[in-house]
């Protein structure tokens, strides 16, 4: 339709619109705000900008123009405005807008003006009839109900624009805010049932939030037991939190507490009923879905910041009380409301009723109290609640006098230029029962076993070592033996706790009954101790095991005959070579740190499963297991017993599965180092002969069934093929078996002819590295070397029949408890061992003391760090020097006891 066709003001409002729209206009403006004009200017809201009054006029508010004093003013709702002076016998209407004709223009105390805007007169009336004039004096209102027919009072019976029946006491002690409505309210609740008095009377005493005997609570308890209007804010004895508790409360898994709130301000007014969301009593900002968290139950939840006082007293100038109720339904159906008990941590304790009672009401920001000669000033200090601690107890059904929930209030005193560090936390809290009393039972039960295993082998050492008397050695080898028995101990110990805990608390699947013991409590106390112990003792075994392994004598025997005599055979020298006996001994050296598992793949694959894999998610203190919480979710606190119990888990779940791989697949189908020591023995025509103790040790027999090992490698490959198809006899020490491992067991007569022939070298002195070979003391060494290498030949081939032994099987009660009942007198004892337990020398048969070792080292690194990076490289290090060291301790045994020294040792 064409314009010309639309009705007048159509057209006409069209044709402006378009004329708008086309006029140019400008994208920038200068930016100038309301404060920035003068006195003598309004801010346009329409232009943005400082807009000039008329002359002689001025602006109050910055926002429109107003007229002086005695001038009516014309207002059509512009920012302009036209005024008009009143005459000398003229006042200005309380409207402003006209100009009154008046002969007594001022009224006195007991006098309100009138004004009659017809006539525009105005004269002054007097309040009778039980009235005064209001505060802006323009009509009479009724007296305060509690002033006499005429409306006055002493100004020792005024308080709070109210007459007391009775004079004020001495205000001196309290506020500015309690001065004015402190005995205002107390006398109108008593007197007169007044609700709103009574609430501020009840704020009052939540108010004095540092004192348990304020003047607050004194009049409060004056009439707390005889008013009904008065609120009950205060639990009347302990044991009432549980008694009154209802008993059928439960909650499923991740369910949300159901919590009401109902707030009254600081003058006693109903702000009616608020449910408890995320953010209703966290001051401290946070996404939703993280302030949710703290209501979710079975999430043990803190969250805590540092705010500005001055932006909390902005947000919250006047107090909001608070009086925090769960909600729940009876078992009839209906929804019913338990008022949770509030303890002031600040006064708790300190003495009085107050401090020893529960409350119902608290409050997060006061900045009205501190407030000083006015109550328009800025407060010099500012009460804030910065920490709120709700703590849930378990079963929620009372328990003694603990109530199923609890909120502990912790203020704090700011000035308003301060920071002030606040807090919301959720705990859970359970009953321990009998959990002290088993865990003692257990570790009595298991110290006793650690004591008696303790006792056998150091039995087992007395008997080894040949000692008749318990002397000092014996008791450092009794603590020795009983700090492994005893790391193991506590290790089960504290491993069980965790696990417990893990299953029980993360293993719930529908209504929560069981929770984590608290942070910094008994049980928790109790778990660190138990790790810290069994850390200590394992490592005191571990150092045992590597001293213990310095003291052991290796040597190696050569069974090799010279070919022919030679003028140095003739001279008591070999024409023999050496080189077999070095082979033997470097790799005697290289099986040394040799385990059945890989430090740094053990390592890698725990590290990959918690951080990776998110395995360490599992140790959050709430109840869920997801291994990849999302970004926006609240991540709950790590439980260092979850944490404990998890990564433990891992350890030996990698630990056991490697060495079940090791054992059943790759020392089965690809390299055994173990018996490939012992067929390199055979080969080289070395035996080796060990002592653990004074008359105990292990043999290896490598004595070659060939007769000789120097020899070419045709006749090496024709041996090898020979032994193949059973055309020679099997490598045994006793013919017809094959068995070339034992454990040994010397008789006195043959250590004492060993230690004899030893004597000399241990007496003397060693050589320099590199030295003379002709020297005298070198000379010395090798004739030792020969000797003994003779002597422990005829030995083992029965030529010394008062120094012969004997070859048996063990019993099997010898086995399982590595002891030996049978005492060697007329001949030593050779156990057959066809379990190499001529291993235990090394780090291969000591599997389980290294590993416990790496996982206590791995998880306390973790709980004074909680960093699992951390712990990875610490504990590698560790293992890494404990490997170098058990390689060193080797080759200071080879070196001492096969006489090569570093000469021959590569």
């Amino acid at each position: 339709m064409h314009p010309s066709a639309l009705p007048a003001p159509f057209s006409l409002l069209l044709l402006l619109g378009l004329a708008r729209f086309s006029l140019p206009q400008s994208t920038s403006i200068p930016f100038i705000q309301p404060g920035n004009c003068t006195s003598a200017q309004y801010y346009s809201a329409v232009r943005y900008s400082c807009v000039s009054c008329n002359s002689g006029l001025g602006s109050s508010d910055g926002l429109r123009c107003t007229c002086p004093t005695g001038f009516a003013v014309e207002d059509l709702g512009s920012p302009q405005v036209s005024c008009r002076q009143c005459q000398s016998n003229e006042i200005v209407s309380v409207d402003h807008r006209t100009c009154l004709r008046c002969d007594n223009c001022t009224c006195n105390s007991s006098e309100a003006a009138e004004e009659n805007l017809i006539s525009k007169t105005y004269r002054c009336v007097l309040c009778t009839g039980g009235t005064r004039p209001n505060a802006a004096g323009d009509q009479c209102t009724l007296c305060p109900p509690t002033y006499n027919s005429t409306c006055s009072c002493p100004n020792s019976q005024e308080s709070g624009g109210l007459f007391l029946p009775i004079p004020k006491q001495d205000l001196t002690s309290v506020t500015l805010w309690e001065s004015l409505y402190l005995f205002a309210s107390y006398a109108v609740c008593k007197d007169y049932n007044n609700v709103t008095a009574c609430q501020i009377l009840t704020n009052m005493v939540i108010m004095n939030a540092f004192s348990s005997s304020s003047k607050a609570y004194e009049l409060y308890s004056s009439i707390s037991s005889s008013n009904p209007s008065l609120p009950a804010i205060i639990y009347s004895t302990a044991t009432q939190l549980g008694t009154t508790a209802p008993t059928n409360l439960s909650y499923q898994k991740n369910a949300l507490i159901q919590f009401r709130l109902v707030k009254y301000d600081v003058r006693g007014n109903f702000l009616g009923w608020e449910t408890v969301k995320g953010g209703t009593l966290q001051m401290c900002p946070s996404t939703q879905n993280t302030l949710d968290a703290a209501f979710k139950f079975g999430t043990f939840y803190n969250l805590s910041c540092s705010l500005q006082v001055a932006d909390l007293y902005q947000k919250v100038p006047e107090p909001i009380f608070y009086e925090l109720f769960l909600l729940y339904t009876s078992t009839s159906g209906t929804t019913m409301l338990w008022p949770v008990p509030v303890w002031n941590a600040n006064i708790r304790g300190i003495g009085g009723s107050l401090g020893s009672s529960a409350l119902r009401r608290f409050f997060l920001v006061d900045g009205i109290s501190n407030r000083q000669l006015n109550l328009s000033n800025i407060p010099t200090f500012v009460t804030v609640a910065s920490s709120l601690t709700l703590s849930v107890y378990l079963p929620l059904s009372p328990v003694s006098s603990n109530p199923p929930v609890q909120l502990t209030v912790q203020y704090e005193r700011q000035s308003m230029l301060a920071a002030v560090q606040v807090s919301f936390a959720v705990s859970y809290t359970q009953s321990q029962g009998t959990y002290k009393q088993d865990t003692d039972i257990a570790l009595g039960v298991l110290g006793s076993l650690a004591g008696l295993m303790a006792i056998l082998e150091t039995s087992s050492w007395l008997r080894r070592s040949g000692q008749q008397y318990i002397g000092v050695m014996v008791i450092i080898k009794f603590l020795a033996f009983l700090s492994g028995t005893l790391a193991n101990t506590f290790f089960l110990v504290t491993y069980g706790i965790a696990i417990y805990w893990l299953i029980a608390f993360k293993g719930q699947a529908s209504v929560v009954s069981v929770t984590l013991p608290p942070a910094g409590g008994q049980a928790e106390t109790d778990f660190i101790i138990f790790l810290s112990v069994a850390f200590s003792l394992k490592a005191l075994e571990l150092i045992h095991l590597l001293v213990s392994q310095l003291t052991y004598n290796i040597f190696l025997i050569d069974w090799e005959k010279p070919k022919e005599k030679t003028p140095s055979n003739a001279q008591g020298k070999s024409n023999v070579s050496f080189w077999r006996t070095i082979l033997v001994a470097n790799e005697w050296n290289e099986i040394q740190a040799h385990r059945k598992l890989s430090p740094l793949l053990q390592l890698f694959t725990v590290l990959l499963l918690l951080e990776v894999v998110g395995l360490k998610n599992i140790a959050t203190k709430d109840l869920n297991q997801d291994l990849n919480p999302s970004a926006g979710n609240y991540q709950a606190p790590m439980s260092i017993i979850l944490r404990f119990g998890i990564s433990v888990s891992m350890w030996l779940s990698v630990g056991i599965v490697q060495v079940l791989f090791f054992i059943f697949i790759y020392e089965r189908f690809f390299e055994d180092k173990i018996k490939q020591f012992v067929d390199l023995c055979s080969l080289s025509n070395v035996s080796v002969f060990i002592l653990t103790h004074k008359c105990y040790g292990y043999y290896i027999h490598g004595r070659s069934v060939h007769g000789q090992a120097d020899v070419n490698m045709e006749t090496i490959l024709d041996n090898l093929r020979k032994e193949e198809e059973n055309l020679c006899p099997l490598r045994g020490l006793e013919p017809g078996s094959d068995l070339q491992t034992f454990e040994v067991l010397l008789s006195e007569r043959v250590r004492e002819q060993y230690e004899k022939i030893m004597q000399p070298l241990l007496e003397a002195p060693r050589s320099p590295k590199g030295g003379n070979e002709k020297k005298p003391m070198l000379q010395q060494r090798m004739k030792t070397y020969y000797t003994i290498n003779r002597f422990l030949s005829c030995f083992l081939d029965h030529v010394y029949k008062d120094m012969d032994y004997m070859v048996k099987d063990k019993l099997f009660l010898e086995s399982v408890l590595d002891i030996e009942f049978q005492q060697p007198i007329e001949k030593s004892i050779f156990y057959s061992d066809d379990r190499y337990h001529f291993s235990r020398t090394l780090f291969y048969s000591n599997e389980l003391v290294l590993l416990l070792f790496d996982t206590l080292l791995f998880s306390v690194i973790d709980l004074g760090t909680q960093n699992f990076v951390l712990a990875t490289i610490i504990t590698f290090v560790v293992q890494m020097f404990v490997k170098i060291l058990r390689s060193e301790i080797g080759k200071k045994n080879l070196s001492m006891q096969t006489m090569v020294e570093e000469n021959f040792l590569i």
